[in-house]
Formats: C-alpha cells, sequence, structure tokens
C-alpha cells in the first residue's frame, strides 16, 4: 500500500479481506468461497465505516445462522490477543472491527451474554468502543455489571474498553443513553491502571465529561490526587483530562495543575507588523515580569475575521515557564498564516491576538491580514 494511502485502504483492502477469508477457512473449510471477491465487489464505492458495515453484511451469509454456533466460529479464526506485555500503542487490526459490527446486528437481541462474552475476545485484538455501545443501550444494567468484572480484567484491552466503551462523546461513537455518572465508580477503579493505553483513555473520558459538567470533573480530579499511590500516573491523567479546560480558560484547572490565575505579573506582547499577508509568518514577542516567584502557563489565542462578521477563535499553546523578580521571561514565536489549513479557513481583515496567562488574558494586539 502506498504512502499517504486514505485510511479507508489502508485498513481495508484485498490482502486484509483475504486475511480474513483464510482464517475463517482455517476452521470451517465451507465458509463461503466468494466472500473475497462480494466484498471487494463494493470498495471503490464505499468510504470507511461504510466498508466495515458492508464486510459484516457479507459475514452473516458466510456463517451459520445459529449466533452462538457463529461466535464459536469467529472466536476460533481470530489470532492469538494482541501482545499482554505491552502497555500501549498497540491497537490491533481494524479488519476485526466488522467483526463486532456482525456481533451487535446478530447477537443483541436474544444472545446478549454471549455477544458480551464475543465482545470481550474480539476487544484483545482490536478494540470493540464502538460495537459494546449498541449493548450499553439495549442492556444497560447487564453491560454495566459486565463492566464491574472486566475493569478487573488481565487483558489491558478489556479494562480500556470499560473506559473506552462508556465514554460520553467519542468520536466515531453512537450516543449513548445511560447518565454519564455511572460510568464514574468504574473510572475510580481504572485510575491507576499501570497501562497508559487505559489511563489515556480514562482521562479522555474525563475530557468529555468536562465539556457538560466541569464541576464534577474538577472535583473528582482534586480527590484522585489526594487519594493517589501512583502519583505521578494520576498528575499525567489530570493533565491530560483538563486539556479542554486549560484551553478554555478555566480558572480551577489551572489552579489544580499548581498555577496561579491570579499571579501577580505584568505581560507584554507586541508583533513585528501590523499587516500579515496570507501564507507570511505572525511573529511575536513576550515578556513577562513579576515582583514574586510564579510558574506561568502561556497560550496564545488567534481571533479570527469572518465575512459573517461573527469572529473565530483558536487556542495554541506556547509553553510553560518561571518567572522571577530577577528574571523575567522572554519569548518570540512565529506562527504561520496558512492559507491551505485544513481545519479552518484564512480571510482577509481584521484579526487580533490574545495572551492567556494561567487562563486570564493579559495583553494582545491586532494586526491586518491581506490576501496572499
Amino acid at each position: 500500500m502506498a504512502k499517504g494511502a486514505p485510511l479507508k485502504d489502508l485498513f481495508f483492502n484485498a490482502t486484509k479481506v483475504g486475511d480474513l477469508a483464510a482464517r475463517f477457512r482455517a476452521v470451517d473449510p465451507g465458509f463461503d468461497p466468494e466472500f473475497e471477491a462480494r466484498v471487494l465487489g463494493r470498495f471503490p464505492e464505499l468510504e470507511l465505516k461504510q466498508r466495515m458495515a458492508w464486510i459484516a453484511e457479507c459475514l452473516a451469509p458466510a456463517l451459520p445462522s445459529d449466533f452462538a454456533h457463529a461466535a464459536e466460529i469467529i472466536e476460533a479464526a481470530l489470532p492469538p490477543p494482541l501482545d499482554p506485555t505491552r502497555r500501549d500503542g498497540d491497537f490491533g487490526d481494524f479488519i476485526y472491527a466488522p467483526l463486532g459490527e456482525y456481533a451487535v446486528a446478530h447477537g443483541l437481541e436474544h444472545h446478549r451474554d454471549r455477544t458480551l462474552d464475543l465482545l470481550e475476545a474480539l476487544t484483545q485484538r482490536f478494540s470493540m468502543e464502538y460495537a459494546i455501545r449498541h449493548v450499553i443501550n439495549r442492556w444497560p444494567d447487564d453491560s454495566y455489571a459486565r463492566f464491574e468484572v472486566w475493569a478487573h480484567h488481565p487483558s489491558y484491552h478489556v479494562r480500556r474498553l470499560v473506559s473506552e466503551g462508556t465514554r460520553p462523546r467519542l468520536p466515531w461513537g453512537i450516543g449513548i443513553t445511560t447518565p454519564i455518572a455511572r460510568a464514574l465508580p468504574l473510572l475510580d477503579r481504572l485510575r491507576e491502571d499501570d497501562a497508559r493505553f487505559v489511563t489515556r483513555s480514562v482521562a479522555n473520558h474525563m475530557n468529555d465529561i468536562s465539556k457538560v459538567d466541569a464541576d464534577a470533573v474538577l472535583q473528582r480530579l482534586d480527590r484522585w490526587q489526594a487519594e493517589a499511590r501512583r502519583k505521578e500516573e494520576v498528575a499525567w491523567l489530570t493533565r491530560h483530562a483538563l486539556r479542554g479546560l486549560i484551553k478554555a480558560g478555566h480558572p480551577q484547572a489551572f489552579a489544580l495543575l499548581g498555577y496561579d490565575p491570579e499571579a501577580t505579573l505584568t505581560a507584554e506582547l507586541t508583533l513585528a507588523s501590523p499587516i500579515i499577508r496570507i501564507g507570511e509568518a505572525l511573529d511575536m514577542a513576550i515578556t513577562l515580569t513579576a515582583p514574586e516567584t510564579c510558574v506561568v502557563l502561556i497560550d496564545y489565542i488567534l481571533e479570527f475575521h469572518r465575512p459573517s462578521g461573527r469572529p473565530g477563535r483558536k487556542v495554541f499553546k506556547l509553553r510553560q515557564g518561571r518567572v522571577a523578580p530577577d528574571a523575567p521571561l522572554t519569548l518570540s514565536k512565529q506562527h504561520m498564516m496558512r492559507g491551505d489549513a485544513t481545519t479552518f479557513r484564512l480571510h482577509p481583515g481584521p484579526h487580533r491576538l490574545y495572551l492567556q496567562i494561567n487562563g486570564k488574558i493579559r495583553d494582545s494586539a491586532g494586526f491586518e491580514l491581506t490576501a496572499a
């Protein structure tokens, strides 16, 4: 596969589909000989998630109609579980994701427990965080009872599923109907997991919650820090969990990380030029002075001109540092005003740059952005 190929072609291609079919034929010699041709025949017209759903759909006639029997074949066809000695970065192979889609499509209604068993096996080859959400919505009490067990599972991939599958705002995932607070006791158990793969998921979960209930997240993280046995891991988790609130300038989030939003300091922001062309660099210089020593977390915010008249804003991380009476902090930064950015479009007009220190706006400067 060529470097830079679309993800749909990296994750789902003829080789991957052929390997999957070969695994099924190794345990079921009668497995549909036309499976690969049927699957690949529609690939050119399908995007990534559509290919995943199509593979699951093609599996249905290729497997026994009895779900329990089909689940046995699937489990027998799986490769060995992902390396249990690793603690992070082992995502598995996306080609097994359609097996989760098949499981919830055919086992959810009448084979609840067998579906959960199958997802437990599958997630040790590729995360079932999307498939499990269908089970949560259909069988919430039974799902959470199983999560209580999985939170102590020897495989960190299964433990991660407890957190990742219940995230309120899982990217690409369907919404779940259970209250946000229901997963919190499970996160209490997972917060000091010895696998970073798990604690990163917990942090992402808490970041999701912070968008709807910042106080609940701040209170819980404060308690976790006070009770921590693995203090460095909980400190890392806290920083990662608060990244959304930090970008939003939430004062309690900064305070929890040891930065004083009300620190006495003077900030000076200057721009090299008041006029910048699209495609050029915005040169900024920053000087911080303080009568008392303080630690600082420095962000800058670009306020973009929009033709609608309603400006857009984007927060950028700069650095953390220390300011002392005899040691001012001076920084410089070049920010490229790229005209080909994929996440937002630049428009000529008045723009403004804000300097945010420990979550508080300390200075700003305007500039005019002109056409390239």
